[in-house]
């Protein structure tokens, strides 16, 4: 009797690494028969998201340095070295046939111990800048799936392949949804809708962008999906009070994004490597106001690989309060622009990611 697979998947610290972690490891069940492990950092998101998706899960006691001095700094070496030894203690009793790293914490240990005992290790890199973990860990893996090009600034050229960030199942041909996404906003299907989205916990700069322009809201015939974090919520529907604008829908959280995308004509987000392969999945114009506060500003360098490809507008964060929701509603008025940029955003989709890499990692065993 073949004995199963085993796979042992690390992703995790928000959204953008779990979910296409667990979109990986779906693909994996579905083209093999495996046996799957994951692995986090303790007390991060991973270690609800995942259990919660049907996948065990062990957590690290890692941590990130902070940006700024912080005493919680001096805590990081001890936790790193514990860390590296619980994982090569993991890999050990589980003796995973390949190893994979999709972000997070968890995935700098694990790789790293994998790679010294020998176990085939692949990285799945979703920005189009590598950060300093993955630039290690990519020495000693044996394949490196990305999503932009010219990766080989970053990574060996033949370990090397574009395959795209995994996404969700349920954003695919969201055009067929847009009525029913009309009627579960209580939209006007005559009118443009602009969708604005910050994450779950929310993005402040485009927050107080819409806010302090809301009169250019209501004086406009544009719909809007604001998506506002559950830190602002409670603000935000105070200062909407105070205008009489029923076009503007507010959340704190939106349970069904593949609506909010079917019934935009235009989306404001910051520029995560998940939520853009969301949009180029979804073939939406976009606006992109990229955080100013991760690693490497690599979220800049994400937008900016859509923007050469004329496949997206860039609006700075410092710039965001004076000129965000004015651009926006220009480009609204343009079809023809938001047509231009919509044919672009598709040509750069990879709508097979997770297939693509679940057949890459089978391909190491």
């Amino acid at each position: 009797m073949k004995q199963k697979i085993k796979i042992i998947v690390s992703g995790g610290g928000t959204g953008g690494h779990i979910f296409p972690a667990i979109s990986i490891a779906n693909a994996l069940q579905n083209c093999s028969d495996c046996e799957i492990l994951f692995v986090g950092a303790e007390g991060k998101m991973e270690m609800e998201k995942v259990p919660a998706a049907g996948y065990k899960i062990v957590g690290l006691p890692i941590r990130g340095l902070q940006r700024s001095f912080s005493k919680e700094n001096l805590k990081f070496f001890p936790l790193l070295i514990k860390s590296l030894k619980q994982a090569k203690a993991i890999v050990k009793d589980f003796q995973p046939d390949a190893v994979v790293g999709v972000g997070g914490y968890a995935s700098g240990p694990l790789l790293y111990a994998a790679a010294k005992l020998g176990v085939p290790t692949l990285i799945q890199e979703q920005n189009s800048y590598a950060g300093i973990t993955n630039k290690i860990l990519g020495k000693k893996a044996r394949k490196i799936c990305v999503a932009y090009e010219n990766m080989h600034r970053f990574f060996p050229a033949d370990k090397i392949i574009l395959t795209g960030n995994p996404v969700r199942k349920d954003l695919m041909g969201i055009a067929r949804k847009k009525q029913e996404a009309m009627d579960h906003f209580q939209l006007n299907p005559e009118k443009k809708t602009i969708l604005i989205v910050g994450g779950s916990l929310g993005a402040r700069t485009i927050n107080n962008s819409v806010l302090n322009t809301l009169s250019l809201l209501a004086d406009s015939d544009v719909q809007v999906i604001w998506q506002t974090g559950k830190f602002y919520i409670d603000k935000i529907r105070e200062e909407v009070k105070n205008w009489t604008i029923p076009n503007v829908k507010v959340f704190d959280f939106l349970a069904r994004m593949d609506l909010a995308y079917a019934a935009a004509d235009l989306v404001i987000s910051r520029a995560g490597a998940g939520t853009i392969s969301e949009l180029c999945l979804v073939e939406k114009p976009c606006i992109l106001v990229p955080s100013p506060n991760v690693s490497e500003d690599h979220q800049t360098k994400n937008a900016m690989a859509l923007v050469n490809k004329n496949a997206a507008i860039m609006v700075k964060d410092i710039d965001a309060e004076q000129n965000l929701l004015a651009t926006a509603l220009n480009l609204i008025k343009d079809d023809e622009h938001l047509a231009q940029l919509s044919a672009s955003c598709k040509a750069l989709a990879k709508p097979n990611a997770a297939d693509d890499i679940a057949k890459q990692i089978i391909a190491l065993i």
